[in-house]
């Protein structure tokens, strides 16, 4: 099978030196801006952040990131924190016919409505449950569970009625399929089932299948344990 591949092999501009990418490698967050990086073609190097030893409340991080979060960028010199956002500086900087971040007015708001979804129902949905249960972390696992589903039954309608259109805003990838597929692909490990989903799974199959595409590392956390 094969998909659009407009703006993967056209990151015209490029950086003078690899970006830097200050990390956790199971953070669904950080896999985004890996996973977009290597779309894009650009060269990058990791830097691996200890988040057990609280490296990233360190001030020499908090000197990259004063809310101690990863991801973080560096690129020559432009500093940028919070996943979204460097999706967005990424796709505007390097993506040179704007196929990942449209330009046309609806098709740009069709993109930050994903967004939006991805730092909402995702983030305190599946990707919640994921880290209650991989880093056993304390919190109401069933409401994030019955966030993911309703959330998972929403992705399912539309994108079984948007059959013409097999990404989330249209006939091409954008940045919102990319900030919405991690923690969805990673929500068995989570407790949260995928099975009934079709159109999503045939969704994060096509994602899966772009040039240059990169997976996060699995856990046996959740259903993946059995």
């Amino acid at each position: 099978m094969t998909h659009p591949t407009h703006a993967q092999a056209n990151a015209v501009v490029r950086p003078a030196r690899p970006i830097r990418l200050y990390r956790f490698a199971l953070s669904g967050h950080c896999h985004r801006i890996e996973l977009m990086l290597n779309l894009l073609d650009l060269p990058y190097e990791n830097v691996d952040v200890d988040l057990a030893t609280g490296e990233h409340r360190q001030p020499a991080f908090l000197a990259i990131n004063a809310f101690g979060q990863v991801p973080a960028i560096d690129d020559e010199g432009v500093v940028l924190s919070d996943s979204n956002a460097i999706l967005v500086y990424l796709a505007s900087r390097y993506d040179a016919n704007h196929a990942w971040l449209p330009r046309e007015p609806l098709a740009a708001a069709n993109v930050q409505r994903w967004l939006s979804v991805a730092a909402g129902d995702l983030a305190f949905g599946p990707a919640a449950a994921r880290v209650a249960v991989v880093f056993k972390r304390p919190g109401d696992t069933t409401a994030m569970i019955e966030r993911a589903t309703l959330l998972l039954t929403r992705m399912e309608t539309h994108l079984a009625a948007a059959q013409a259109s097999p990404f989330l805003t249209g006939a091409t990838p954008t940045i919102a399929d990319i900030a919405c597929y991690t923690y969805l692909a990673h929500a068995p490990e989570g407790n949260v089932s995928l099975q009934p989903y079709g159109a999503v799974r045939a969704w994060l199959a096509r994602i899966e299948s772009l040039p240059r595409f990169v997976p996060m590392a699995s856990t046996a956390c959740g259903l993946n344990a059995a």
